[in-house]
C-alpha cells in the first residue's frame, strides 16, 4: 500500500470574510465546497480547489474565532502551492504586487523556483515551479489567466524538535521514501528532510525541518490543523486495519461523505489525515454550481435551518 500524495491542507481562519476574497479574488482558487466543520458545526468550513475540486489540489480553513497562531515547532509550517514555469512565476510577482500583499525574493529552493508570500492572517504560503507536470484543471471564471492559475498542493514543511520519532512512522507505517534533504531557508543550521510518497514529485513529497531549538507552536489563526495525504478508495480499509496492526491511535474509519478519512498524531503532535480520493466534491452538487450554496453532509441535514442561521455571509 503506498500513499500517493497530499490529499488536502486544513488551516484556521478568524476572519473568513477576508479569507474567502483573499484565496478566491487574490490567489484564483474556486470556492468548491461551502459547508461547516462537522465537529463544530457553528464554523464555517470551506474549500478552494482547482475547477473539478481534484484531490490533491483542496486548501480548506475552519472559520475559528481565535487569536493569531504562535508560531513554534511540534507544527505545520508552510504550504506550497504548484504553478507551471518560470513566466508563471514572474507574473506571480507582479500580480501579488498589485494586490499589495508581500511577498520575498524569488529563490531556488530545493531544486525549483520558490515564492514565499503569507496571507491576511500570516499563513505560510510557497508558489513553486511544477515544471506543468501531471494534469491541471484550470476555473473559467477565475481572476487568474488559464496557465498562471494554481494547480494543486505541493509540499508541506512540518517543523519536529526530533527527527527520528517523526522518521520511524514515515517510513515504516506510512512508507514513505527519504529522498534528500536541503538547509532550512530562515537558518542554515537547520536541515530539512524531503520524503516522497507515491510518485514524488512535487505533489507527493512531505519536507520535515528539524529544529529542536524553537519554542512549541500554539495553533490558531493563521495556522494549519492539519494535513492529509491520498489513497485510492480500494484500499480504506486496509489502511485503517494497518494503523491498528501497528497499534498507531487512531480515530477509527471517519465518513466525511466527499472522502473517507482515518485521522491519527505523528509523535511529535501534529494530526494527519489519510484521505481517499472519492467520491468527490460532485457527489451532491452539480459540477457547474459548487460551492455556491450551504451543503451539509446527510447525517447534518435535519439540523439545517438553526446551522445556517447561525453562519455569517462570507460576502
Amino acid at each position: 500500500m503506498e500513499l500517493t500524495g497530499i490529499h488536502h491542507l486544513t488551516a484556521v481562519s478568524a476572519n473568513i470574510r477576508e479569507n474567502h476574497l483573499f484565496y478566491t479574488r487574490t490567489m484564483g482558487l474556486r470556492l468548491v465546497k461551502r459547508s461547516v466543520n462537522q465537529d463544530d458545526v457553528s464554523a464555517y468550513h470551506l474549500f478552494y480547489a482547482d475547477a473539478v475540486g481534484s484531490p490533491g489540489s483542496d486548501l480548506t480553513f475552519f472559520d475559528w474565532p481565535v487569536q493569531r497562531e504562535r508560531r513554534g515547532t511540534r507544527s505545520i509550517t508552510r504550504t506550497h502551492l504548484r504553478v507551471a514555469g518560470a513566466e508563471s512565476m514572474q507574473w506571480w510577482i507582479a500580480h501579488l504586487r498589485e494586490k499589495g500583499v508581500t511577498s520575498g525574493d524569488l529563490v531556488e529552493r530545493d531544486g525549483r523556483l520558490t515564492l514565499d508570500l503569507e496571507d491576511p492572517e500570516g499563513q505560510r504560503l510557497s508558489l513553486i515551479d511544477d515544471g506543468g507536470a501531471g494534469d491541471a484543471h484550470p476555473w473559467e471564471r477565475s481572476p487568474v489567466s488559464a496557465e498562471h492559475q494554481i494547480r494543486g498542493l505541493g509540499p508541506i514543511v512540518l517543523s519536529v524538535p526530533a527527527l527520528a520519532p517523526t522518521d520511524a512512522l514515515l517510513q515504516k507505517a506510512l512508507n514513505m521514501r527519504p529522498a534528500r534533504s536541503y538547509p532550512h531557508p530562515e537558518n542554515a543550521k537547520h536541515t530539512v528532510h524531503v520524503y516522497e510518497m507515491g510518485p514524488g514529485g512535487a505533489g507527493a513529497e512531505l519536507h520535515v525541518a528539524e529544529q529542536p531549538d524553537l519554542p512549541v507552536a500554539r495553533g490558531a489563526a493563521g495556522g494549519v490543523h492539519h494535513v492529509a495525504f491520498r489513497i485510492p478508495d480500494a484500499d480504506y480499509e486496509a489502511w485503517a486495519q494497518h494503523l491498528n496492526a501497528l497499534r498507531i491511535p487512531n480515530s477509527g474509519e471517519v465518513d466525511r461523505f466527499w472522502f473517507q478519512s482515518l485521522y491519527f498524531r505523528e509523535p511529535n503532535g501534529i494530526l494527519f489525515e489519510i484521505a481517499t480520493d472519492g467520491p468527490g466534491f460532485a457527489v451532491d452538487e452539480d459540477a457547474a454550481t459548487l460551492g455556491e450554496k450551504v451543503v451539509l453532509p446527510p447525517f447534518l441535514e435535519p439540523r439545517r435551518a438553526a446551522i445556517v442561521a447561525n453562519l455569517k455571509s462570507i460576502h
